[in-house]
């Protein structure tokens, strides 16, 4: 067995694609990885998880399991209710598992677990009230208090991309309308780009869907429409960091997920909107704002560095 900082454990990032796990050690650093494709029933899921488990185990002593989940958990994290991307419905994971594994298990929201994992070892070291906005193909939310994460009475606390913005605007796939992820989001960089295209006031463009990846890409090089539609994203974003801000009055609100990557192109223009949008502007201090330090590896790290506690 390899000698590592320990003790070592195994977080998981449950996606809807892969199943990956990796080995991390007391200080947040990954030690070793691997993953397979996500299955697309319980007990396989279940199975993925045993054979990753089993694989690192054969070179790792490990004392504990996490599982980082996009979806609702109950307030014990010990069951997945509804995960959208996966097969568990109202399923006692935890116990399952532990049966499976022979090891301690720990569940958590992949938002919550992303934000323990930069507070433990990343941009929110040492911060007492903060809020985490995971910008994706929607938008994740974490927020703690005092070192604990805050998950309201039911455990699904916070919804930030859920924040309406536009009454009756653009459908969100929670069933309703105008949410502020359908904005301010990978997806909603598509929805806009089209719409600005659509709008023939930039221009033909080639026929073809133009992803939030596109946009991005195209906005670094310079193209007008794709920066008018990073422009429209970076105001979203700092209309909903007011919100939160006005709400929770944070003194660090960390952006995260796959659209973090490219904070340089509308980072500064959504500081200049949340200034100006807190009551208040201008006569109270607002948020530090940052970029998350760990990447796609927070939840990862987070959920094994919270599965760690169930071995003390």
């Amino acid at each position: 067995m390899s000698q590592q900082p320990g003790p070592l454990t195994i977080g998981f990032d449950i996606g809807g694609t892969n199943l990956r796990g990796a080995v991390v050690n007391g200080r947040g650093q990954i030690i070793d990885s691997a993953h397979v494709p996500t299955p697309d029933s319980p007990k396989g899921l279940e199975e993925g998880i045993s054979f990753v488990v089993k694989q690192l185990r054969a070179n790792y002593d490990v004392d504990a399991v996490g599982l980082a989940i996009a979806g609702f958990l109950d307030p014990e994290c010990t069951m997945v209710r509804f995960a959208p991307h996966l097969a568990w419905r109202d399923a006692p994971v935890k116990e399952i598992l532990e049966d499976h594994l022979a090891l301690p298990v720990r569940l958590e929201h992949d938002a919550n677990a992303a934000a323990w994992g930069e507070y433990r070892f990343g941009a929110a070291k040492d911060a007492s009230v903060w809020a985490l906005f995971a910008i994706g193909t929607g938008i994740g939310g974490a927020l703690m208090i005092n070192g604990e994460i805050y998950r309201g009475a039911f455990g699904t606390a916070p919804e930030f991309g859920h924040l309406t913005v536009v009454p009756e605007g653009r459908e969100c796939a929670c069933g309703k309308r105008g949410c502020l992820e359908r904005y301010c989001s990978g997806t909603a960089l598509e929805h806009t780009a089209k719409e600005l295209m659509d709008s023939g006031a930039f221009g033909e463009y080639p026929p073809g869907r133009m992803t939030g990846r596109m946009v991005m890409a195209e906005a670094k090089k310079g193209d007008p429409m794709a920066l008018a539609a990073v422009e429209q994203f970076a105001t979203w974003l700092g209309e909903g960091l007011s919100i939160v801000a006005d709400v929770l009055d944070p003194e660090l609100i960390v952006i995260g997920g796959g659209v973090s990557t490219d904070a340089a192109l509308y980072l500064d223009m959504a500081r200049k909107e949340f200034a100006q949008r807190i009551v208040g502007s201008g006569h109270r201090p607002m948020a530090r704002l940052s970029t998350v330090e760990l990447g796609a590896d927070a939840g990862m790290i987070g959920v094994a560095d919270l599965a760690r506690q169930l071995t003390v």
